[in-house]
């Protein structure tokens, strides 16, 4: 049996969701640990050009929410990138999260018949199958903003790796 537009978004986003929700409780205990302010994480980032970690944060929020809603063919919620705590942050990852739950999956069982626009860099306009679009677009945008939020923290000195990037809590045992 192929695997669904469903099952290869909702999921993988609410599981990306819940480990950028483990990266701010981590970092958010590293600066109680430290007796630093939360801003210097919140704030930090990898180069000038890049988005801080609050912004990592509002895009993975925005690379799930978004493309699923194009999928199903509705409207996603509207968040205003104001988050300036690690609550904050946390906030915006549960009620996308929640978005996400509320989609169920006869509403992108018509997704692959679906044609995506999405636009370019350049300013132009793609015209993807909807499979394409979650594979190739999508997907890869997600998970650049999830390692980038990873790679702040750890260039900052938070005690995270590999498995916190791959594992949620519980799933492994040492």
């Amino acid at each position: 049996m192929p695997l669904s537009i469903y099952q290869l978004s909702i999921p993988t986003f609410l599981r990306g969701l819940a480990i950028a929700g483990e990266y701010c409780r981590k970092a958010s205990a590293f600066c109680i640990e430290r007796g630093i302010s939360p801003s210097t994480l919140i704030d930090a980032r990898l180069a000038p050009d890049m988005l801080t970690f609050a912004g990592q944060i509002q895009r993975i929020s925005d690379t799930s929410k978004r493309p699923t809603a194009r999928l199903a063919a509705i409207d996603p919620p509207r968040y205003e990138d104001i988050e300036r705590t690690f609550p904050e942050l946390q906030i915006r990852i549960d009620k996308t999260s929640d978005f996400l739950r509320s989609i169920n999956p006869p509403q992108l069982d018509c997704a692959p018949s679906r044609i995506i626009e999405s636009k370019l860099p350049s300013g132009g306009v793609e015209h993807l199958p909807a499979e394409i679009y979650l594979l190739t677009r999508a997907l890869p945008n997600f998970y650049f903003h999830l390692v980038t939020a990873h790679d702040i923290l750890r260039h900052m000195g938070v005690s995270i790796g590999k498995r916190d990037y791959l594992y949620l809590p519980g799933e492994i045992s040492n």
